[in-house]
């Protein structure tokens, strides 16, 4: 488990000392592939942390676009924001109910959006259940806060930005997907996908990042992962995945490491998988 840091990562221990903060505001950020067979807002219903509220990805997004849950415009993230009461001078906390996976993609949103003091609960619902802490089935009374956004663009990358860093070499591509996905040896959860990778890129398997009870790994052990991925933490990363929400796991384990210089491909692999246009490479090539 990692130490706390309420702009990265806090333990079950250090949200509970803080539960009863006024300015604490808390986010069930549950979301899961059709496969899983798990609807987050039935349970979230049944049973959530105390005071959170429930932060729907594929609502709160730009649901202009045909790719899943690409990342809100700042109208919109504002005006969901506000009527949760998630505002201005509050210390976020995300969870979901797979340990930690969703909770990484709403952090990003928030860092995307400028707001700082965002943390992920580090092995989410799952240990805070584990560890017999409090849970109850109603959703909090809210009141209207406002957010200051300032969207920062230099932490997303679209489809171009990516395509030429792939020509160029000169920034690390990490794919969270894993290894069978990666090589194009499994097929894609999303139908009408190629299977592969974008050309250059490295793969960091989510999962490799984190501790088998779903916590976060130790500042040594995450750069042992990487390393043994090939990344050269030197460098810039955008990172990718297959519909960009995984990615945002190895965001924070950067932002763990004190790595700033990275970003994410908001399309990952739903839109550059979709494009016969775009290459791809097979193999751990």
């Amino acid at each position: 488990m990692a130490a706390d840091d309420p702009k990265t990562l806090v333990s079950t221990g250090w949200l509970a000392q803080h539960l009863k903060d006024p300015d604490l505001r808390i986010l069930d950020a549950s979301w899961y592939l059709p496969e899983a067979a798990r609807d987050p807002k039935a349970e979230y219903a049944a049973a959530h942390i105390p005071g959170a509220r429930f932060f729907d990805i594929d609502e709160i997004a730009d649901l202009r676009s045909d790719l899943p849950h690409m990342a809100p415009p700042v109208e919109k993230f504002m005006s969901r924001m506000r009527a949760m009461g998630v505002g201005d001078g509050h210390q976020v906390v995300v969870y979901d109910g797979a340990g930690l996976m969703s909770a990484a993609r709403v952090w990003w949103t928030f860092k995307l959006m400028g707001h700082d003091d965002v943390a992920v609960l580090d092995g989410g619902f799952p240990k805070w259940q584990a560890e017999g802490r409090p849970v109850e089935d109603m959703a909090p009374m809210v009141r209207d806060r406002h957010m200051t956004v300032r969207r920062q663009n230099h932490l997303v990358r679209d489809v171009t930005q990516v395509s030429a860093a792939a020509k160029l070499r000169d920034v690390e591509i990490l794919d969270a997907r894993s290894a069978p996905r990666f090589r194009g040896e499994a097929p894609e959860p999303r139908e009408g996908l190629r299977s592969g990778h974008i050309p250059g890129s490295r793969n960091v398997p989510f999962r490799t990042l984190l501790e088998e009870d779903g916590t976060m790994k130790t500042a040594e052990d995450l750069r042992a992962a990487f390393a043994a991925a090939g990344v050269d933490l030197d460098r810039p990363a955008i990172t990718t995945c297959g519909s960009g929400v995984t990615a945002a796991i190895l965001n924070l384990a950067l932002e763990r490491l004190g790595k700033t210089d990275h970003s994410l491909y908001d399309g990952s692999w739903a839109e550059w998988g979709a494009f016969p246009t775009l290459p791809i490479a097979t193999g751990d090539d």
